[in-house]
C-alpha cells in the first residue's frame, strides 16, 4: 500500500515539476505574432542589439559603426548596440543559448540554415513579407527616412534564398560564391594552358603533375620541400557542389536526406586517390589555401570570393611573412565543373533576420535598421572590402559601384584586381548559382557532407583501407555523430501544433530533460528515506 502511494506521489510531483518547467521555459518564448504598428512612436526611446560578423577587418567594423551613426542621426530615438563575432558558428551558438533565456538580439547576421533552427521556437523570428510591402514602413515606404530599395530592387535569386517554411524570414545582406584562385605561372610551367572553363579532370591532372620530385624530395615545380597542388577551404561546399553538378541527391525541400548515395562514394574514392598522392588537401587539415598559394606551395586554391583580398602576390591581406611570398600571375576562375555547358556553383553569404519582441515598436525599429543595411551607402561600402557583391540592383547599377568596378587594378588596396575580378565572377554567374534546401537540421547535414571528405582524407593519411566497408562505416558514423537519423522525427514533432516540446530548441529540451532527471533522483531519494523510516517504526 505504501509502495503504491509513494509511486503515485512520485508521478504527481514529477509531472508537476515538468509542467512547471515547460510552462516557465515556453512562456518566455510564447510571443504573439508580430503586427505592424499603425504609427512609429517617435517619443519613446528604443535600444536594439545588432550581432554581426567580420574577419577582424577594421574596415568592415568601421562601415558598421558608420552605418549605425548615420542611422541614429536619422532616428535619434533609436540606439543600436553592435556586437561583433569572427565566426558565424559562434553567432549561431549564442543565439541558441539566448533563446532559452529570452535574450536574443534584435537583429542578427546569420544563414538561412541557422534560422531554420531558430524557428523551432514559437514566433521567435519575424516573418517579413508583410513588412516588405507596407506602404508606410515597408521597403521604400513613405515613412522611411532614407532612400531604401524596393522589394523589386533586391536580386530575386538572393531574396529567394531567404524564403522557406512559407515565409521570408530574412533579407540578404551580401552575396559571394566560391572561386578557384590559380597560380597561372605554375600551370604554364608544367606545360598546360588554362581552359576557358575549369573541369575536375583538368584540376586533378595538373595537380598530379605538380607532385614530381627529385631524389632529395624537392618538388621540381617550386624548388621547395612543400607542395600541395590543390587545397579546398570549405569541404561541405565541395561535396554539395560536386553532387549538384552530377545531378545526384543531397536533400529535398522537405528535408529528406539523400547525401549517402553511390555518387557520394564515387566522389570520395576519387578524392582519396589524390589525397593518397599528396596532390589534394583541405583547410582543416593543412591550413588556409591562401597561405600555400602565396608561398608558391599550391597551384589551385578554392575559397570564397569574399576571401579574395588574401589571394595573390600583391594581396593586401596576407598571413605569411613578406620573405615567404613568391611572385606569380594569379588567375581567378569559377570552380571546376563536370559539365562545363551546365555550370553549377553555390550562392552563399550572410543574411539578416529580426527576432520578435513583446514591444512591437522595438521590432519596427529593428526593421528600419535592417532596411538601412540595404541602402546604397552601406551595400557599396561593404562590398568594396571583399569579393562580395551588393544584393540590390539599386546598388549594383549605381554610378558609384560601376566606377569601383571600372578601376580594377588601380592599386593593391581598394581596387585590388583579384578582389574586383572575384566580384565580377559572381556578377556574371548569378544565373548559374544555387542554394541548398533549408529545414531544421540542414546545418547538421551540411556539416556531415564536409566531414565525409575530411575523414576520408585523414584516413588515407593514416594508411587505412578505403573500400565499400569503409564507406559503410563512415556513413554510419556521420549519421550518428550529426544525429541525422533523428531529423525526420524532429521535423514531425516541430510541425505538430500540439507538441509544445517540439517547438523548443534542442538546448531547451536538454534543460527540461535534465530537470526531469533531477526531480526523479530527488523523489527516489525521498522514497528510500520514507520507506527506511517506516521500517524503523
Amino acid at each position: 500500500m505504501l509502495k503504491r502511494t509513494m509511486t503515485r506521489l512520485c508521478l504527481a510531483v514529477l509531472t508537476a515539476g515538468m509542467i512547471s518547467a515547460l510552462t516557465g521555459c515556453h512562456g518566455r518564448e510564447g510571443l504573439s505574432a508580430f503586427e505592424i504598428p499603425e504609427k512609429m512612436d517617435t517619443s519613446g526611446e528604443y535600444e536594439i542589439t545588432f550581432w554581426a560578423k567580420n574577419d577582424t577587418n577594421k574596415t568592415q567594423t568601421a562601415i558598421y559603426e558608420q552605418a549605425i551613426a548615420d542611422f541614429e542621426e536619422l532616428y535619434p530615438n533609436i540606439t543600436v548596440n553592435l556586437r561583433l563575432y569572427t565566426d558565424y558558428g559562434k553567432i549561431y551558438n549564442d543565439v541558441i543559448t539566448n533563446i532559452t533565456t529570452g535574450t536574443t538580439p534584435n537583429v542578427c547576421i546569420t544563414y538561412p540554415d541557422h534560422i531554420a533552427t531558430y524557428l523551432t521556437g514559437s514566433n521567435l523570428v519575424v516573418p517579413l513579407e508583410e513588412l516588405f510591402v507596407d506602404d508606410r514602413y515597408g521597403l521604400g515606404g513613405s515613412e522611411v527616412r532614407f532612400d531604401a530599395p524596393s522589394k523589386e530592387e533586391i536580386i530575386p535569386q538572393f531574396l529567394e534564398e531567404c524564403s522557406f517554411g512559407g515565409h521570408y524570414y530574412a533579407v540578404p545582406y551580401m552575396r559571394s560564391t566560391e572561386a578557384c584562385y590559380i597560380n597561372k605561372t605554375y600551370v604554364e610551367a608544367l606545360g598546360y594552358t588554362l581552359p576557358d572553363a575549369l573541369t575536375w579532370d583538368f584540376i586533378w591532372e595538373v595537380s598530379e603533375a605538380a607532385m614530381e620530385q627529385d631524389a632529395e624530395g624537392t618538388f621540381l615545380l617550386n624548388g621547395q620541400k612543400v607542395m600541395i597542388p590543390f587545397i579546398y577551404k570549405s569541404t561541405d561546399n565541395m561535396m554539395i557542389q560536386m553532387l549538384k553538378q552530377k545531378g545526384a541527391g543531397y536533400s529535398t525541400e522537405d528535408g529528406e536526406l539523400l547525401l549517402f548515395n553511390d555518387t557520394t562514394g564515387e566522389l570520395l574514392e576519387t578524392i582519396a586517390k589524390h589525397a593518397q598522392s599528396g596532390a589534394f588537401s583541405t583547410f582543416k587539415i593543412s591550413s588556409y589555401p591562401a597561405n600555400f598559394l602565396n608561398a608558391g606551395q599550391c597551384v589551385f586554391a578554392i575559397d570564397s570570393t569574399a576571401g579574395a583580398t588574401w589571394m595573390g602576390t600583391d594581396a593586401p591581406l596576407c598571413d605569411i611573412s613578406e620573405d615567404k611570398i613568391v611572385e606569380f600571375e594569379t588567375q581567378v576562375m569559377p570552380i571546376p565543373q563536370f559539365d562545363v555547358q551546365n555550370p553549377q556553383m553555390i550562392s552563399q553569404g550572410p543574411s539578416v533576420c529580426i527576432f520578435n519582441k513583446e514591444d512591437t515598436q522595438e521590432v519596427l525599429a529593428s526593421w528600419l535598421f535592417v532596411q538601412y543595411l540595404l541602402s546604397n551607402d552601406v551595400q557599396i561600402a561593404y562590398a568594396e572590402t571583399e569579393g562580395y557583391v551588393p544584393v540590390t540592383t539599386k546598388a549594383q547599377e549605381s554610378s558609384a559601384y560601376q566606377d569601383y568596378l571600372s578601376r580594377c587594378g588601380e592599386d593593391n588596396e581598394q581596387y585590388y584586381d583579384i578582389k574586383i575580378k572575384a566580384s565580377e565572377l559572381l556578377l556574371q554567374n548569378v544565373a548559374h548559382t544555387f542554394v541548398t534546401p533549408v529545414f531544421n537540421g540542414s546545418t547538421s547535414l551540411r556539416d556531415a557532407s564536409g566531414q565525409l571528405i575530411e575523414n576520408t582524407v585523414k584516413s588515407v593519411r593514416r594508411n587505412e583501407t578505403i573500400d565499400d566497408a569503409y564507406f559503410e562505416e563512415l556513413y554510419s558514423d556521420m549519421i550518428s555523430l550529426h544525429r541525422l537519423d533523428q531529423l525526420a522525427g524532429l521535423r514531425d514533432t516541430a510541425s505538430s501544433e500540439k507538441a509544445d516540446l517540439g517547438k523548443l530548441p534542442q538546448t531547451s529540451v536538454i534543460l527540461l530533460l535534465s530537470l526531469a532527471g533531477a526531480w526523479m533522483m530527488i523523489i527516489c531519494f525521498l522514497i528510500v528515506r520514507m520507506v527506511k523510516k517506516k521500517r524503523e517504526l
